[in-house]
């Protein structure tokens, strides 16, 4: 259970990272505009990996922004 939820954090960091992290390279070096679409679905997997969290969600989002 515990080697499942921190996978489960790792996962979900990875999606908001690449997620966060394509855009920025869309805006700021000049990266092509397609690297929008997987950052959008990277935010949309990280959306839907939050709601797999085994704790209330609320608080598993704080914890990993803490922790981020």
């Amino acid at each position: 259970m515990i080697l499942k939820t921190t996978l489960l954090f790792i996962a979900t960091a990875i999606a908001e990272i690449v997620g966060c992290f394509l855009p920025y390279l869309w805006l700021r070096k000049n990266g092509p505009v397609w690297l929008l679409v997987p950052a959008a679905a990277s935010l949309a997997l990280f959306v839907w990996l939050l709601t797999l969290h085994p704790a209330a969600r609320g608080r598993v989002y704080a914890a990993y922004g803490g922790v981020y």
